[in-house]
C-alpha cells in the first residue's frame, strides 16, 4: 500500500460522510427542528409599536 491508495481511502471516506451527512441534515424527519431553528434569532423580542404614517407619531 502507498501513499495513493491512502488518499483515495481518504477521499472516499470524505465523500461517504458528506452525503451521510447530506441525508442526515435533509430528511423529512428533521424538518420540525429546522423551523424552530430558523425561529430563534426572533425569540424574545417584542413587537414594535405601529408608527403613525401621516404624523410619523407613535399611537
Amino acid at each position: 500500500m502507498d501513499v495513493n491508495d491512502l488518499r483515495v481511502a481518504v477521499t472516499v471516506a470524505s465523500l461517504a460522510l458528506f452525503v451521510a451527512l447530506m441525508l442526515h441534515t435533509w430528511s423529512r424527519r428533521r424538518r420540525a427542528d429546522h423551523e424552530e431553528a430558523a425561529q430563534l434569532p426572533f425569540a424574545g423580542e417584542k413587537p414594535e409599536p405601529a408608527v403613525n404614517a401621516s404624523r410619523g407619531e407613535n399611537p
